[in-house]
């Protein structure tokens, strides 16, 4: 009887197949704050490496995509003032009141609600027909207040930003990050009201001016300015004298027109007309108001001009990048 075959086989060639050990898990609410942030960077690094081309091709989609809406805003608003004017107003008025309901910003909604309310009533007033003539006094004085208080918040956050960058905030005891929010609050609310302010006053402008029949886009006022007549109003001024006081001044341009110091800082500032509203000759606004510390707020009203594209059309540009990297399947 043969005994049974021993089948030898090598050690070398034998594998088993030994899965590796699993990975411990970081907790990362137990690690420093800064050694935390550099493992959360660098996760973020292995996660997007590999994918230079497609944030290549992401930056030129938000490039161009910037560049082809500033061409057709420019159009837009050279060919067809009217509609780019209140399409901008609108989102203006609208844009920000959606982030503050998801932020749940009740403040803002607060102060927003106050001011719609407020200047719908004087929109609707400056609307009417007939115009009463009490009504542009009372649509001026209203913007012109808007104007200022918006300036001052506007300087004030200014003032707090510099004061943080400087260090001065350490002086009053005042956390820099607390200091920088208050700063950032004020200046906003100053840009925002200040432009949206500035939009109504114009509108209301052009509409009051058809109404009481002195001012006309194109050709000859509709009928003759009497002596102390003020053609944005159309009220009788009365001359005030030396030792009188309370009472509203009277400004004469270089045409030697005359109006009341609302009406004419109303129709020049917050309206934003250059042209005297009887004979639409050019306006010297730095001869018209002489003092210094009134000539910033021209210059504060083209800074609000500015601020109008970042506030109404920059959201809507970024909504259109974000469909465009949904639609090519970019992250």
């Amino acid at each position: 009887m043969d005994a049974p075959m021993e089948i030898k086989v090598p050690l070398n060639e034998t594998k088993v197949m030994v899965p590796p050990p699993p990975k411990p898990t970081l907790d990362l609410s137990k690690l420093p704050e800064q050694e935390r942030i550099r493992i959360q960077h660098q996760r973020m690094h292995e996660k997007h490496k590999g994918h230079e081309a497609m944030h290549a091709e992401m930056i030129l989609i938000l490039i161009a995509t910037l560049f082809v809406a500033q061409i057709l805003l420019v159009q837009w608003k050279q060919r067809h003032f009217k509609s780019y004017q209140m399409a901008t107003m609108f989102g203006m008025w609208v844009i920000p009141v959606y982030f503050c309901l998801t932020m749940h910003w009740t403040r803002f909604l607060i102060i927003w609600a106050l001011f719609s309310f407020f200047t719908s009533i004087i929109v609707y007033k400056a609307t009417r027909k007939p115009l009463p003539g009490t009504t542009p006094r009372l649509v001026y004085r209203w913007f012109y207040t808007i104007y200022k208080i918006s300036y001052g918040l506007g300087i004030i956050g200014y003032t707090i930003i510099m004061f943080t960058f400087l260090g001065l905030n350490l002086i009053l005891m005042i956390k820099p990050e607390i200091a920088m929010d208050y700063g950032m609050v004020f200046l906003f609310y100053g840009l925002y009201y200040g432009v949206l302010g500035r939009d109504f006053a114009e509108i209301c402008s052009e509409s009051m001016a058809s109404k009481i029949g002195y001012y006309t886009k194109t050709g000859l006022p509709g009928r003759a300015l009497e002596p102390y007549i003020c053609a944005v109003c159309g009220l009788t001024m009365r001359i005030p004298d030396e030792d009188e006081e309370g009472s509203e001044r009277i400004y004469q341009l270089s045409c030697d027109h005359r109006f009341h110091e609302f009406c004419i800082r109303g129709w020049c500032i917050v309206g934003k007309k250059q042209t005297c509203p009887y004979c639409k000759e050019k306006v010297d606004l730095k001869r018209m108001f002489k003092n210094p510390w009134e000539r910033p707020h021209m210059l504060f009203g083209q800074l609000l001009d500015w601020i109008r594209y970042l506030v109404a059309w920059q959201p809507i540009i970024f909504l259109l990048v974000q469909g465009s990297y949904y639609i090519l399947g970019l992250e």
